[in-house]
Order: structure tokens, then C-alpha cells, then sequence
């Protein structure tokens, strides 16, 4: 009986999250995956979009790219040269000292600094392999897999971490390393990438931290979180 229960809860909440990724792509367009992106490149531009923003992360990578015209270069270098290139980032010295070691990491185990042999791997092989790096966590690995080697994976980074919780795709204590398994279950492989950009620019536009717009949400109608604060209305 419980297990009858269980399973028509998923099926309820997969039909949810596919009517709301419909929503959500009409809104905001389908999203397609770029190609080409050098999984090394988003490995350190991940590591550098820790706890700031995308333009602050984005602009210390620029800085290290300008500065080093290959990664063979920056391997080795001092620590506090580093973290003072990226410091517009955040966090430079844990920044410089995880992108440092996971370059020494994988030259040191490859014999070169390229992550391309992991398109020959399944994804599960492909996530444990990075997994084996110091500070490259589940976000990290995931944006690895789905954007540079288009494998499987569902990212959750704080915007969507936040709406998938207020929506009811996620339990209200989902840890995001669970979040992500929990999502991946809920739409089909294809529509991780498309999903996961279109949860993100929710999160920006309407779904915000403070305030967010509950009125002009067009998913409100199915929304924990919007019925939640109907409820609670005088």
C-alpha cells in the first residue's frame, strides 16, 4: 500500500514538473546546450562562480585567461599570485588554492591537462572521476557533465534550489546535493538543460530571495509556496 502511494506521488509530481517546464519554456524559450565548451574551462570557471556572482566569476576568469595563455602556464604558479588575480571573484585564496590543486590533480594522474578523455566514460565513471579532486562538489561535477560533455546531470545552484523548493519539486529540507537527484527523476534527460536554464532565470525574474513576484507568477496556481501565503492571509 504504501509503495501504490509512493509511486502515484511521483507520477503526480512528474506530471507537475512537466506541466511547469512547458510553462516555463514558453516563457522564456526553449533552451538549447551550446557546443564546444572545454569541460577544463567550466571546471575552473565553476570553481570561481562560488558564493559570488556570475559577472564577478566570469570577469576573474577572464582575468586568468589574459594573464596565462594555457593552463600548463598557470600550473605551479604561487597560490597568492593567483588568488590576487582573481580576487574580484571572492574567496581567491580558497579559489586559487582548489583550481591549483585540481590542475596538479589531473596532470598529475593524465600526464596532460585536458578533461576530454571523460566523453569516453559513462557519466557515473565521468562524476566519480572529478568527485576525486578536492572542493569540486556535486554543483560543480554536474555543470561539468551537462554543459561541456553533455552528459546527464541536473545542476542546483541556489536559483534553483530556492524556486524547485517553492514550486513542491523538492522536500523543504532537501539538501541540493538530494535536490539534484530528486530533479533528475522529475523530467526526462533531455529537458535537464532546458529545465535547469529556464528554473534559473525564474529565479532571477519573478522567483526571487525577498519578494518575490507571487501575483505575476504564472506557475502560482501550483505553487507550494503561493498557496502557502494565500492560506495564511487574514
Amino acid at each position: 500500500m504504501n509503495s501504490m502511494r509512493q509511486d502515484r506521488g511521483m507520477a503526480s509530481l512528474r506530471k507537475k514538473a512537466l506541466l511547469m517546464n512547458r510553462t516555463l519554456t514558453r516563457m522564456y524559450g526553449r533552451q538549447l546546450p551550446s557546443s564546444g565548451n572545454d569541460p577544463l574551462d567550466t571546471l575552473v570557471e565553476t570553481i570561481l562562480s562560488q558564493n559570488t556572482t556570475d559577472i564577478n566569476s566570469h570577469r576573474s576568469f577572464l582575468a586568468l585567461k589574459k594573464e596565462y595563455l594555457s593552463w600548463d602556464e598557470l600550473l605551479g604558479e604561487p597560490r597568492s599570485k593567483v588568488s590576487r588575480i582573481i580576487r574580484s571573484g571572492g574567496l581567491p585564496d580558497i579559489k586559487a588554492e582548489r583550481i591549483l590543486g585540481a590542475l596538479k590533480f589531473i596532470k598529475d594522474s593524465r600526464g596532460a591537462l585536458t578533461l576530454d578523455f571523460l566523453s569516453d566514460m559513462s557519466p557515473s565513471e565521468a562524476d566519480a572521476w572529478l568527485a576525486q579532486m578536492k572542493g569540486v562538489g556535486p554543483k560543480t561535477r554536474s555543470i561539468v557533465l551537462l554543459f561541456s560533455l553533455g552528459m546527464p546531470a541536473f545542476p542546483v545552484d541556489t536559483h534553483v534550489h530556492r524556486v524547485s523548493t517553492r514550486l513542491g519539486l523538492i522536500g523543504p529540507r532537501t539538501s541540493r546535493e538530494k535536490a539534484q537527484e530528486d530533479l533528475a527523476r522529475l523530467v526526462p534527460t533531455r529537458e535537464f538543460y532546458n529545465f535547469h536554464i529556464n528554473l534559473i532565470e525564474h529565479g532571477r525574474a519573478v522567483c526571487s530571495a525577498r519578494n518575490p513576484r507571487c501575483a505575476s507568477c504564472r506557475l502560482s496556481r501550483s505553487c507550494d509556496y503561493y498557496r502557502g501565503r494565500v492560506k495564511a492571509q487574514p
